[in-house]
């Protein structure tokens, strides 16, 4: 697999995903991690981004609304598990890509 241009950047960006990890933490989501943030960024927030700079990642990390992680993470969450094989849980994944 490819790497993003980001992943030359991620130590670098490590306080601000601690500080994003932390806001939602006190939103009461105790259980995001580091790595499923930056999993969202990667695949969701700069899929298609190619020309990065380090203020612009930093600035589009700080500006993660809880709503959008937690859209991504439900997606991700059906993707991974056998409830789409069956029709309810194809179902409830349509719905959710609308």
């Amino acid at each position: 697999m490819d790497r993003h241009p980001a992943d030359l950047y991620k130590d670098h960006l490590k306080p601000f995903l601690l500080s994003k990890a932390e806001e939602f933490m006190i939103l009461g989501y105790d259980d995001i991690e580091i790595k499923e943030l930056w999993s969202y960024l990667l695949n969701k927030k700069w899929k298609n981004k190619k020309d990065v700079q380090i203020h612009h990642l930093a600035g589009d990390i700080l500006s993660v609304k809880i709503g959008e992680f937690m859209n991504y993470a439900t997606v991700e969450s059906f993707k991974t598990s056998n409830l789409l094989d069956s029709p309810e849980g194809q179902d409830m994944l349509d719905e959710l890509l609308k």
